[in-house]
């Protein structure tokens, strides 16, 4: 078994095909959807768990691409500068997967980098800019 984190960007004028669906019934993979954006007419954007045999999932991928859906790998981790955060709380409010969480009673900021989607929803809401995207040395296909 396989299994990749990916990022995919929708254009506009595919958003309305059901292009993951494909991925399940034209080559066996299955998927677990972690963040999706996805508006009529606006470009879209899903962070899914993708996994099946390495060879369909090559073959997954490849037909992603070739309907315009830009394929990225999540090979890049949310890392919270520790110097920079004052533990307000406000990126727990938007973490979809509970990485991102209170600890009571000391009202302390944890963060469990195991459970990050890669959604980046928690940079736009860190105030003191603590939370950041760095890639990492994973390789991809």
């Amino acid at each position: 078994m396989y299994s990749k984190i990916l990022i995919l960007r929708f254009p506009k004028t595919e958003v309305h095909k059901p292009l993951v669906c494909h991925l399940v019934k034209d080559y066996s993979l299955t998927f677990n959807i972690l963040n999706a954006t996805i508006l009529p007419r606006k470009e879209g954007i899903m962070v899914l768990e993708l996994s099946g045999a390495r060879k369909n999932f090559m073959e997954g991928v490849k037909y992603l691409k070739n309907q315009g859906v830009h394929v990225q790998s999540a090979a890049r981790e949310i890392k919270r500068n520790n110097n920079k955060c004052i533990h307000c709380g406000a990126c727990t409010a938007v973490c979809p997967t509970g990485a991102l969480s209170i600890k009571r009673p000391e009202m302390y900021v944890e963060f469990d980098q195991k459970k990050c989607s890669v959604c980046e929803l928690c940079i736009p809401a860190c105030l003191p800019r603590a939370m950041e995207v760095r890639p990492t040395n994973k390789t991809f296909f």
